[in-house]
């Protein structure tokens, strides 16, 4: 068990890393990629990165490959389906103002994961630059049918896209994390929704796209090459007034569903007596180990001795 000083440490830590990319401070990730699914979409995500980009007096650039309108507070909205790479080059090099802070999204990968996976890297590095922040979507869900140009011993396009980005951040449904947790407290099967259920019919499953919050499952790559891994709860509630409000983000283990009950934690301190006997070694036949409580237990030296 790690030590408490280095427990606090990391919680400190966490949390001023994950305020600071959401916050688009300092650059902090110049690459930030989004994997969802339908149990979880990212853009709620999305949506709380454009937020807080307007506190922050960011150019914003929306990239929409899916997207049919300009969401709100958007500064420039390019519609990409059907360009080639260096049409959508073009024009998102030419939307990006010279010299100011700038976050650029790409509302789904997928499109060019499928049509042009060999030139997808190349593009999105040039898009980098020490003013802008690129935050791109992916979506789990979504298979990418064969390419014939694309050599089959090529890594695959998500395998190029992780490479690639500097923070790695999948989305779950808080419901979902919940639930997970219970199964794992009480060593049952970990449960399955949606495609994974294998069920005919079943797309979506129950208590998917919550409105109560996302689950964040960050991995963050320094420069050093060292990974930093963290689980938070982003809350949805949030009232977009303009004003810069008290950071709402919190670790996962800090939600009141994720911490152990009572209950819990006093079932796992309680010492089985089968436990004092494996450790005094075996050989005893049927012996019972028994403590009696003076306070409960009414001890008869005549009953004991029969």
């Amino acid at each position: 068990m790690a030590p408490p000083q280095s427990i606090a440490h990391r919680r400190t830590h966490n949390l001023l890393l994950i305020s600071r990319l959401l916050n688009l401070r300092d650059n902090v990730s110049p690459f930030t990629l989004l994997l969802d699914s339908l149990s979880q979409s990212a853009k709620p995500v999305v949506r709380e990165f454009v937020r807080r980009g307007l506190l922050a007096k960011c150019e914003i650039v929306f990239v929409a490959f899916e997207t049919l309108r300009c969401p709100p507070g958007i500064g420039k909205f390019i519609k990409a389906r059907g360009k080639t790479i260096p049409v959508l080059q073009r024009e998102i090099t030419a939307a990006i103002p010279a010299g100011a802070k700038t976050l650029l999204i790409i509302d789904s990968l997928n499109p060019l994961a499928t049509s042009s996976p060999s030139s997808l890297c190349l593009f999105l590095s040039s898009l980098l630059t020490p003013t802008t922040t690129l935050l791109s979507t992916y979506h789990l869900d979504v298979p990418l049918p064969p390419q014939k140009s694309y050599p089959e011993t090529a890594p695959e396009a998500l395998t190029l896209l992780k490479y690639l980005s500097t923070t790695l951040v999948t989305v779950h449904s808080i419901h979902h994390a919940l639930l997970r947790k219970q199964h794992k407290d009480r060593s049952l099967p970990a449960p399955v929704w949606g495609l994974d259920e294998g069920t005919e019919g079943v797309v979506v499953g129950l208590g998917s796209n919550s409105t109560e919050g996302v689950v964040l499952e960050m991995e963050y790559r320094r420069r050093s090459g060292r990974r930093v891994s963290e689980m938070f709860h982003l809350p949805l509630d949030v009232a977009d007034n303009g004003v810069r409000e008290k950071e709402r983000v919190v670790l996962l283990e800090d939600h009141p569903g994720w911490r152990l009950s009572e209950q819990k934690r006093a079932r796992d301190e309680v010492v089985l007596p089968y436990l004092d006997a494996q450790r005094e070694g075996g050989g005893r036949g049927g012996a019972i180990l028994f403590t009696p409580d003076k306070e409960i237990d009414d001890f008869d030296e005549e009953e004991d001795e029969l």
